[in-house]
């Protein structure tokens, strides 16, 4: 990675955003690391290294804006620690903020335990799949993924663990009105959509109150049925 273009990228990031020293130091250790071990296990897309600071650490933190207050967080799917590093980051210095890692890949999970031990931040990694993780969710006050699965798939994998009030962050990319098309077919839910300020067709959605379609209520028409609220940038 050219030294050059990651560092004008971290200077991106810090000339829009106010991070504290100890968050920005624990940050830096978080980007060394993931850099090493980059070159034996793939953690994130070898074409976005060069944004680390400005896509994936800037696109977790926009989902800690949302949601300040949170202290237990369950991160599903965690893979290189996006969003779930970096909220457990964020909140480093906050009374009993922890934040719930589920990852069933061995070397991504042992990459996540050595960011917790190098770092400092009050996390743990469930080596365990998603599916088999109800009652890690179940101790969540927020709920977090990024480039996981559809929303359709996420919904299936929080119903009925989380109770309706709990508020789950999904990050997604230019397809997200389609998926929530294909997810009101089999859910009910209510919806705030986030526009995101790191991509123009990205979106965060901020999804609770999540129910199974009874057959009988299922949409004839291909609209979506939950209630949407849009916030802009």
């Amino acid at each position: 990675m050219d030294a050059a273009v990651l560092a004008a990228d971290r200077a991106a990031l810090l000339a829009r955003r106010s991070v504290s020293r100890e968050t920005l130091a624990r940050l830096d250790r978080y980007v060394a690391l993931l850099l090493d071990w980059q070159s034996k296990t793939n953690l994130i897309a070898p074409s976005t290294l060069g944004e680390i600071w400005t896509r994936h650490i800037d696109d977790s933190l926009q989902v800690h804006d949302l949601a300040p207050a949170a202290r237990r967080w369950c991160d599903m799917g965690s893979g290189a620690g996006f969003p779930g590093i970096v909220l457990a980051i964020a909140q480093a210095d906050a009374p009993g903020a922890h934040v719930d890692l589920i990852e069933s890949n061995d070397k991504k999970a042992a990459f996540l335990r050595a960011v917790i031990r190098e770092t400092g931040i009050s996390a743990t990694v469930h080596s365990s799949r998603i599916e088999d993780s109800g009652a890690v969710l179940a101790k969540a006050e927020a709920i977090s993924a990024r480039a996981l699965a559809s929303l359709d798939i996420l919904l299936g994998f929080v119903a009925g663990h989380i109770r309706p009030e709990i508020p789950c962050y999904f990050a997604k990319g230019g397809q997200h009105s389609e998926e929530i098309i294909d997810a009101s077919r089999h859910w009910r839910f209510t919806l705030v959509k986030h526009a995101s300020a790191t991509r123009e067709d990205a979106a965060i959605l901020e999804v609770s109150a999540i129910a199974r379609q009874d057959a009988a209520s299922l949409p004839v028409r291909d609209e979506p049925a939950p209630a949407v609220v849009s916030m802009p940038k």
